[in-house]
């Protein structure tokens, strides 16, 4: 880290726009610094941070219930302990967001939850009830260049088993992904886990004589392509080489006919989790890795159905390749199978929203032993983005607090005293604090998305009354809601209470929401 000097070359103001990043081009003559965010960077706010609370929530609700704890790591770990991310040990700001500390370590934000996990175990294994079950979720930071819909910055929640070598810790994580996705919005049948083992994979490669690594590479990221090219595109890919729609051109693996035939039909064995096995025995049985695969899948089969997860909610996919110098054993992807339109009404597909597998070496890169582990995460942000895009859970996380108007400056206490009770009761509320006059305060909590207004002034105040305006309704109605008649007809815009009854009116708003 640089230290300050004690005699700047730059005159203050100048030594802290340098600072932050300005130029001259980026100010305007007598004005202050330009209000931009960070490239990669994004500001959230209230239906983002309220989805993604209720999100963790749910979600967290799930693995306590599964005996997992929570833990939470600090966001800065020592650089050398997150390993394969950091090409450059001198000036390690590759990939992630370094800083050297004055001990001359250098410091990063993590990259994800595992390597601090992996960490925090090493450090503290022989205190530790093992096996270790915890979860966590947090902000997670990547030094990489941004494009539409990938950010530097973004919140992932992860479960993992630390000890367990058992293939049933693989299929209690399964399970508990798979309530727990159904927990976070998801609706039953809607998402689904794709399964797959590593040690098939290499099983396969065996099987087709495929032995040097760079061709073991070529053929696994030929087969993560399947859904994307479909099985003649991953056919080309397998054999000499795919040139694209621009013309560029992509060297296969160089595969012969036959091997590559015999990877197409490994990838097409997903049937029920049954027959899945079988047609996967033909393929690449007398592998000893091979079958060891299958026997961890069979077990997996077992301990799924235990737990009541059927084929419909968690299936076997020979297709699914994750981490490829990552992932020791059983491999797994949360694939969202809902209809979701982006912004302009335009159907997208978000495919995959989480995944994880067995990690057997990443403890051992503190240790030098082998530690057996398990896990599953998934970003918070982008499952919230793929429920939004759903049209799932916008009202709730969209809706703000009831406004209390303002009539009377002398009588603000009372104002006051009206959205204590309402807090009181649990309904969020707020007095309005402007300066405005009514139609700007009714416009105020318009803006707000609050789903009532009341009204005190002098009449209500001397009948002992308030006025409750339903801003839910003539949201509804203004967009030219035609359905639901008796909903409509059951709620006023706007009605007299007495104030003992204003608690009781507003309930009643909120829990006939649309």
């Amino acid at each position: 880290m640089d230290l300050p000097s004690d005699k700047p070359s730059l005159s203050e103001p100048a030594a802290t726009a340098k600072r932050a990043g300005m130029t001259d081009a980026a100010k305007s003559p007598g004005s202050g610094p330009e209000a931009r965010t960070p490239r990669g960077f994004i500001d959230r706010r209230a239906r983002d941070l309220v989805a993604e609370r209720a999100i963790l929530g749910a979600v967290s609700a799930v693995y306590e219930r599964y005996g997992f704890e929570p833990l939470d790591t600090p966001a800065f770990e020592y650089a050398d302990a997150l390993g394969k991310f950091l090409p450059d040990a001198d000036r390690p700001n590759e990939g992630v967001f370094a800083v050297q500390d004055d001990d001359e370590q250098w410091m990063a934000l993590r990259y994800d939850l595992t390597a601090p996990l992996a960490r925090f175990a090493a450090q503290n294994w022989e205190t530790l009830a093992k096996p270790f079950r915890r979860y966590a979720y947090g902000p997670v930071w990547r030094n990489e260049k941004p494009g539409p819909g990938r950010y530097r910055e973004f919140v992932q929640c992860d479960a993992d088993t630390v000890g367990s070598a058992r293939p049933e810790a693989d299929a209690e994580i399964i399970a508990m992904a798979v309530e727990g996705l159904q927990a976070a919005g998801v609706p039953a049948g809607s998402a689904i886990l794709k399964i797959n083992n590593r040690k098939l994979l290499n099983g396969l490669m065996a099987s087709a004589g495929v032995t040097e690594d760079g061709q073991k590479l070529a053929v696994l990221r030929a087969v993560d392509k399947l859904d994307r090219l479909g099985p003649d595109g991953v056919r080309l890919l397998l054999g000499e080489g795919r040139k694209d729609e621009s013309g560029a051109f992509t060297k296969g693996a160089g595969l012969n006919a036959g091997a590559a035939e015999r990877v197409l039909a490994f990838t097409a064995a997903g049937a029920g989790r049954a027959e899945t096995l079988s047609r996967l025995a033909n393929v690449i049985g007398g592998s000893a890795e091979g079958d060891e695969g299958l026997a961890e899948l069979e077990a997996i089969d077992r301990a799924l159905a235990s737990l009541g997860v059927g084929a419909d909610r968690a299936v076997f996919d020979p297709s699914v390749v994750r981490g490829l110098e990552y992932y020791t054993g059983a491999v797994f992807e949360a694939e969202l199978l809902l209809d979701t339109l982006d912004d302009k009404g335009q159907p997208i597909r978000f495919g995959s929203v989480g995944g994880g597998g067995r990690y057997d070496d990443l403890v051992a890169r503190f240790t030098g032993e082998r530690v057996p582990a398990t896990g599953f995460s998934f970003g918070v942000s982008r499952l919230a983005a793929a429920l939004r895009a759903a049209g799932k859970g916008e009202a709730a996380a969209a809706r703000g607090p009831v406004v209390v108007i303002v009539f009377d400056q002398a009588r603000m206490a009372d104002y006051f005293a009206v959205a204590g009770e309402l807090r009181a009761a649990g309904i969020a509320a707020e007095v309005y604090l402007g300066q405005s006059g009514m139609r700007a305060q009714m416009k105020y909590a318009d803006r707000r998305l609050s789903p009532a207004a009341v009204i005190i002034g002098e009449d209500e105040f001397a009948a002992g009354a308030a006025t409750v305006k339903d801003l839910d309704l003539g949201r509804a109605l203004s967009q030219g809601v035609t359905d639901n008649a008796a909903w409509r007809a059951e709620r006023p815009g706007q009605v007299v209470v007495p104030r003992a009854e204003l608690v009781a009116a507003i309930r009643k708003i909120l829990d006939s929401q649309l």
